[in-house]
């Protein structure tokens, strides 16, 4: 069963076309990237996904479930992370993982179970004690990512997971979702970052004005464009299409 199917999907905001006929799979135990330009329509591909945006017209199906017609079954296998995910800032680390395995498992023993291993990926060791207004931007991104990921979901749908962070914290960061993928849960993601995109994902798809320009293995692409890197490869679609 594949973890995403999204086939001729269409968003309109009024006048605006934001996606336009898009369509992809991801399977279980895949780090699927989505990438392209701002506007491109990343963001609103996965807050569908997510089921926090009805679509127009097609469908999405999550394994095997529909987001629209069977959200309420979709929910509990999936975790969202916004790019602009905000922090409680007068929580600690520790109390905010703390409450958010208290609404997703109903043993005490499996929340503290799954804390304690959030605490231990996260690698903020006695500053998970500490409120989180106190936190850098790197340290409160750790935070949320191992919130994302700490209940195990079957498809996590990662927004910029790195947006903001210096090399050491992002390097932590794609260690955790690489960590998530190897237990067999199916990452889509999104990044600006291109040397990213080619580390951590094994497909990915280049999305520009609502539409799917290309998709395939990062190695293939970059054949076949001739690229040394994605960038090169994103550089060169895009110019195809106009900027």
């Amino acid at each position: 069963m594949k973890a995403v199917e999204v086939k001729n999907l269409v968003k309109r905001f009024g006048e605006v076309v934001a996606l336009d006929g898009v369509s992809f799979e991801a399977d279980e135990g895949e780090i699927f990237g989505l990438i392209g330009p701002n506007g491109a329509g990343k963001t609103t591909a996965l807050r569908i996904l997510a089921t926090l945006l009805l679509p127009t017209s097609g469908y999405v199906k999550v394994l095997g479930y529909d987001v629209v017609r069977e959200a309420d079954k979709v929910r509990p296998l999936i975790s969202y992370l916004a790019e602009d995910a905000g922090a409680y800032r007068n929580l600690s680390g520790y109390e905010y993982l703390s409450i958010v395995s208290r609404i997703y498992f109903s043993s005490k023993a499996d929340a503290d179970e799954a804390v304690e291993e959030a605490v231990k990926v996260s690698g903020l060791g006695d500053r998970i004690m500490d409120k989180m207004k106190t936190y850098s931007k790197g340290m409160k991104r750790r935070v949320q990512v191992v919130r994302a990921l700490m209940t195990k979901p079957k498809l996590a749908i990662l927004d910029e997971p790195t947006a903001g962070l210096d090399v050491f914290h992002a390097q932590h960061v794609r260690g955790i979702i690489k960590g998530h993928a190897k237990e067999g849960g199916a990452i889509v993601l999104s990044s600006h970052n291109m040397l990213e995109v080619e580390h951590l994902c094994s497909r990915l798809a280049l999305i520009h004005r609502g539409r799917i320009i290309v998709e395939g293995e990062p190695k293939t692409l970059k054949e076949g464009y001739g690229a040394s890197n994605l960038e090169e490869v994103f550089t060169e679609v895009i110019k195809g299409w106009g900027s």
